[in-house]
């Protein structure tokens, strides 16, 4: 069992890091005015302090509110709802397309608790979804905000050098952002491995060592997927300028740091898609390839009944072994 949990947490990790972190890494290196390895020792450092900044609040979410803690079969459920969001991330993100993988590990989760009858708290589950589904909106409308901001600013010979420090400062808010809400998922699920690891129900903090794993994990994922994700749908939404690019940037963070205030977790990179869209509309809607778009939003749409049904069948199996 604490084999089974320590590979499938590497795993996932790993996914998250070629889903989400390639992601962030991909929009934040088409500025080209800070070098690749400074954004990406910025992101991991992000990822691996989040639990000692942030807490590990919207990580209970996925082990405590969504799930019963007291329930033994916590751990097993886990394993069989994380393995199914994994199956469809996974091929996604051999596509290019970044879904998200908080919505798939929901969705798996809410599915293999139910096919193994284990308690699910489906309210939760619905608040949580609506709060996913306005982060999104938020982040495409502080996207066209900003953005018509950023026209506003003057052209000055010291232009280049406020649009590096903004980056540096929008990426940054970024990362922190996806290290209180969105990364806090790796979290949970290392932390139930730990838990199930010790013989307790529901999830332990990671050691700072564990961490420091974790990040480098996640950063090898980013790695591996770095190409195949700029060349995917989400960065052809719009031609690459450094005042929209950070315009969305500042739209994420902040559409995400917010969610993570009520403890709630949100796609990244649906706030950072939305941002981009936002972005570009601000200068006209035809800014927008919105023939790029459509992946994208299929992948949304398909992302949450997929894996519910992908958890069902999980849980159903798990049910009948035990």
């Amino acid at each position: 069992m604490a084999l089974t949990f320590a590979l499938l947490a590497t795993a996932f990790v790993f996914v998250c890091g070629a889903n989400d972190g390639a992601a962030l890494l991909a929009l934040a290196v088409r500025h080209r005015e800070v070098p690749p390895y400074a954004v990406l020792a910025v992101l991991l450092a992000a990822v691996a302090a989040g639990p000692a900044l942030f807490g590990l609040t919207v990580a209970r979410t996925f082990t405590d509110r969504l799930l019963d803690p007291t329930d033994r079969r916590g751990p097993l459920v886990v394993l069989a709802g994380v393995t199914a969001s994994l199956l469809l991330v996974g091929v996604l993100t051999w596509r290019g397309v970044p879904t998200s993988i908080t919505l798939a590990v929901l969705g798996g989760l809410a599915g293999a608790a139910t096919g193994a009858g284990a308690h699910t708290a489906w309210d939760t589950l619905g608040g949580v979804l609506v709060i996913a589904a306005a982060a999104p909106l938020v982040g495409g409308l502080l996207g066209l905000l900003f953005g018509r901001l950023a026209r506003r600013l003057p052209t000055t010979s010291r232009l280049p050098v406020v649009v590096r420090l903004a980056h540096l400062a929008a990426f940054s808010g970024q990362s922190l952002a996806y290290a209180a809400n969105d990364g806090q998922k790796m979290f949970a699920v290392v932390g139930v491995g730990l838990a199930s690891l010790h013989g307790t129900a529901g999830m332990r903090t990671p050691h700072w060592s564990v961490l420091v794993g974790l990040a480098g994990v996640f950063g090898a994922g980013a790695l591996f997927s770095l190409r195949r994700m700029a060349r995917g749908a989400t960065f052809g939404l719009l031609p690459a300028r450094p005042w929209r690019l950070v315009s969305a940037e500042l739209a994420s963070a902040v559409a995400v740091f917010g969610s993570a205030g009520v403890g709630t977790p949100v796609s990244m990179t649906q706030s950072m898609a939305a941002g981009l869209v936002g972005a570009g509309a601000s200068q006209g809607v035809r800014r927008v390839r919105w023939q790029f778009a459509l992946p994208v939003l299929v992948a949304w749409l398909v992302t949450l009944p997929a894996s519910l049904l992908t958890g069902l069948v999980m849980g159903g199996l798990l049910r009948g072994v035990t």
